[in-house]
């Protein structure tokens, strides 16, 4: 089982952000994070799931992600985003996203657990600093798709 604890933040909607995720696998625990110029809170959320989902090295992983995000949560538990994939999108926001999303989370087995932002979850407040951090970076990337389409 691994477990993965996700956030995402921006500074302005949009603004600079950035997104913490927390990857467990019994007594491991490897932090990833990363900020971007440009974008947007709900962009950061999901962006912080892809790359937990990506990091796994093998395939057919049981898998529970943490999210304070209900955008992401109950997209995926209430089957929006396979409704939102059916019409191709039309009119939805993030679809770069929610395409990189749906092969990421097609190979494994995931399940989500929504938990309150900013509350007494340390995990989840250490993927918020991660985020925050990343997102006050000097160093940060461009987030092209959203610059291209949205911006």
């Amino acid at each position: 089982m691994i477990t993965i604890y996700t956030d995402g933040s921006s500074r302005g909607n949009p603004g600079p952000g950035g997104f913490g995720t927390i990857l467990i696998f019994g007594k491991l625990r490897k932090e990833l994070s990363e900020g971007f110029r440009l974008t947007t809170n709900n962009r950061m959320e999901l962006l912080s799931v892809i790359i937990g989902l990506e990091a796994l090295k093998s395939t057919g992983e049981n898998v529970t992600i943490y999210s304070d995000s209900k955008y992401v949560v109950d997209s995926v538990e209430k089957g929006w985003v396979i409704g939102w994939e059916k019409k191709g999108y039309a009119g939805k926001k993030n679809p770069d996203l929610w395409k990189r999303f749906l092969i990421v989370y097609r190979k494994h087995k995931v399940k989500f657990k929504w938990v309150k932002g900013h509350a007494d979850n340390p995990l989840n407040n250490r993927c918020d600093e991660l985020a925050v951090e990343a997102s006050s970076n000097s160093h940060l990337h461009t987030d092209t798709w959203y610059e291209e389409n949205v911006a």
